[in-house]
């Protein structure tokens, strides 16, 4: 049955205890934002008494909450209303009084986590922090759906298989079709606003290259067929042998197997024949130890992780980790640096060759239009450089014989310059292989559908 009307409850508060009405009248309309009464959820009342209200709303907050329950048990509802005058909302507002609202909003947080109707990230999605539009209604969707459950009993939150349930009811949620959205799931909502806010991004000449990834990236890119990663596969494998990887006493990975990698993989080997003379395995070895926590290092030993061990036996999995690394800000490295891989990203699975110095124009221009006024030439090659690195390690360039030969590496050392100026000035083509541009589209769309921070996750604040 509908809830009564808010104007007509308002009325008979006034009758029965005009003391209140005000504070009741203040409340209902923050909680609703003018909606009817009967569309509101736990979720959006518990963030109202622990959240808006303590941050927002001027008064008594004490009696602000009393005068809502008392309105709220008025039009039928009980369980709502019990929250207005629970111990744990008059916690979390002496929390707020007492400590601040640093110390209120983690009080907010774990109560709202214990109530169980928070929808849990999931594989196919984590939750931004503020939503869309889109994501603000799958996810009040989902809490609803979760609170349901709870009420009905279908969702146990002692028991020890909750947390599994609540993921599996919000998965369900996220990716049944839905007769609201005329047969749409709410997943690919979330994904297409997601997506849409990415390819607008800042700037016009950024939006006019990201504008056909809007397509071409709303499906999930497949892995190609065939073996690919092999130096990952390869170096996983090695640190699972009994003993790991041998190390030197500076905790570099031992010669005999820098050696093998080189000559296995093609990759220039240069200097002493050490971990550093090798580009691709240094960087590869960094990818898989710091970021992919793949492999850690135990004395002089180089051994996999459990985390590792699963890579191993889920190529998805793999492919979807070290994908993503390729627009992993490295420690220490600015927003602006992270574009400019993003941009290097987009411009390469076009299929094009592009030489090295073209190349970081381009982006060099389009990251300035970016806003990143202060971009130069020499600042957009240094990321670039790390990206062809991160590239080259796991084979996805196609890397000229010029390149390869060791000729080419010792006189790139010895030359003067960093190793960002030589990728301003290279003339050699910079290329991705069918299987570099089948990459460069998954970690693009994993950037593209990552947590954003849009609109407040509750339903806003009244005009």
């Amino acid at each position: 049955m509908p809830a009564p009307d808010v104007a007509a409850l308002l009325t008979e508060l006034e009758r029965s205890d005009p003391d209140i009405a005000d504070d009741a009248r203040v409340a209902v309309e923050w909680l609703t934002g003018g909606e009817p009464l009967e569309t509101i959820t736990q979720l959006n009342v518990c963030e109202f008494l622990w959240y808006t209200l303590p941050l927002e709303v001027t008064g008594d907050r004490g009696a602000i909450a009393r005068a809502l329950g008392r309105l709220l048990r008025l039009g039928g509802m009980d369980r709502y209303a019990a929250l207005c005058a629970s111990p744990t909302t008059a916690q979390v507002l002496r929390t707020y009084a007492r400590e601040g609202d640093e110390a209120g909003t983690s009080a907010y947080q774990r109560a709202l986590n214990a109530t169980g109707v928070l929808p849990p990230d999931v594989p196919e999605l984590r939750w931004s922090s503020l939503m869309g539009p889109e994501e603000l209604g799958a996810h009040l969707a989902c809490s609803a759906a979760l609170e349901l459950a709870i009420v009905c009993g279908r969702l146990d939150l002692n028991a020890s298989a909750a947390k599994v349930d609540a993921e599996a009811l919000t998965r369900r949620w996220l990716t049944e079709p839905r007769a609201e959205l005329g047969g749409d799931n709410w997943l690919n909502r979330v994904h297409g606003e997601r997506l849409n806010r990415w390819v607008l991004g800042r700037g016009a000449a950024r939006r006019e290259l990201a504008q056909p990834f809007e397509v071409r990236l709303h499906a999930p890119i497949p892995a190609p067929d065939g073996p690919h990663l092999q130096a990952l596969r390869w170096l996983l494998e090695a640190a699972d042998r009994p003993g790991g990887v041998p190390l030197t006493q500076r905790h570099n990975i031992a010669r005999a197997y820098v050696v093998e990698a080189a000559e296995r993989f093609g990759w220039p080997i240069a200097g002493t024949r050490s971990e550093n003379g090798v580009t691709a395995l240094r960087t590869l070895r960094r990818i898989a130890e710091h970021e992919m926590q793949a492999v850690r290092r135990a004395g002089r030993r180089l051994v996999i992780t459990t985390k590792g061990r699963r890579l191993l036996t889920d190529p998805a999995a793999m492919w979807q980790a070290a994908t993503a690394s390729l627009l992993t800000p490295v420690s220490g490295q600015r927003e602006m640096e992270v574009s400019v891989r993003e941009v290097g990203l987009m411009l390469l699975s076009e299929g094009r060759e592009l030489a090295c110095g073209k190349l970081t124009e381009r982006v060099t221009e389009v990251v300035v239009g970016e806003g990143w006024r202060t971009a130069t030439p020499a600042e957009v090659a240094r990321p670039l450089a790390e990206l062809r690195h991160r590239l080259e390690a796991f084979d996805l360039c196609v890397s000229p014989a010029t390149r390869q030969s060791p000729a080419h590496v010792a006189s790139v050392q010895e030359s003067s310059g960093s190793p960002a100026d030589h990728v301003a000035a290279d003339p050699t083509p910079a290329a991705l292989t069918p299987t570099g541009r089948a990459a460069a589209l998954t970690a693009l769309r994993a950037q593209a559908l990552r947590p954003r921070q849009y609109v407040s996750l509750s339903r806003g604040t009244p005009a």
